[in-house]
């Protein structure tokens, strides 16, 4: 994983002073007025970069790109970076080589503007490097954990009502039907059926309504009045109740054998 990890630059500044600094001699903090400020040892390049969750200063020939030291961090603020209690363009850095001798040398801005984004920079990454860990950390522990188990169990079903919807199979909403009045008739029940009103039998009665019945039969010499009221006869004789009969083809034969007596009734026509 180390390997695979990249080296990003944080921030670059093209002028920096180094100082040879003496040894503390207490636990005071360092003062940049005991040094010789205006005679720096060593002016070059400044880079900060970074490698996973390590920071690197490194300092740098102007021209050629040179190493002349470099200072690795885990931790900011800390004994690797230390600011110095008299002013805050000039910091005590920790440098180290291959071999793992260390030495600590004093750096310094001419522009306090670029102390500042020194400073931030290094700022900036380590509250990414606590971030990351605090994730890591989580994550770690929700693996510990017991995992919910929200599954449904064997045999375990749920019912949804939406609305007037069913969650039947095969079943589907059935819009509600608008009668005479503008009534709205809820559907039948899902499952259930409906009954048909049973239709009921013709009676004799209705039968005989539409029936005409044969006419009377009169002689010849029938006056003209009485032939107007053998007319009205047939509407008088179908207000007439009919006796319901169990035969409903009775009425029906009855009807047919009176038919052909309707002849007598055109020469009535023509003598009046």
């Amino acid at each position: 994983a180390a390997e695979l990890e990249y080296e990003s630059v944080l921030c670059v500044k093209p002028d920096v002073n180094v100082y040879r600094i003496p040894p503390r001699t207490s636990n005071r903090g360092y003062r940049a007025s005991d040094w010789k400020l205006d005679h720096p040892d060593w002016t070059g390049r400044l880079r900060v970069t970074s490698k996973g969750k390590t920071a690197y200063i490194k300092l740098e020939d102007k021209v050629s790109g040179e190493l002349f030291a470099q200072a690795p961090i885990d931790q900011y603020p800390g004994i690797a970076v230390e600011t110095v209690a008299d002013s805050s363009r000039y910091f005590v850095i920790r440098i180290q080589d291959g071999t793992g001798r260390s030495a600590f040398i004093g750096i310094g801005f001419t522009d306090r503007g670029d102390a500042f984004d020194f400073n931030v920079s290094l700022q900036d990454h380590f509250k990414w490097v606590k971030q990351e860990t605090e994730i890591s950390k989580e994550s770690q522990e929700a693996d510990t954990r017991p995992k919910l188990d929200l599954g449904f169990k064997e045999g375990q079903t749920i019912k949804l009502n939406i609305g007037n919807m069913t969650s039947k199979k095969g079943g589907a909403a059935k819009p509600r039907v608008s009668g005479s009045g503008g009534l709205s008739l809820l559907p039948p029940p899902p499952g259930g059926k409906t009954a048909v009103p049973p239709i009921p039998p013709p009676s004799s009665t209705a039968i005989a309504n539409h029936v005409t019945p044969p006419p009377v039969q009169k002689s010849s010499n029938a006056s003209s009045a009485d032939i107007l009221l053998d007319l009205d006869a047939p509407a008088a004789a179908s207000k007439a109740p009919v006796s319901a009969t169990t035969d409903l083809w009775g009425d029906f034969s009855t009807a047919s054998s009176a038919v052909p007596n309707q002849a007598p009734q055109q020469s009535n026509w023509v003598q009046f």
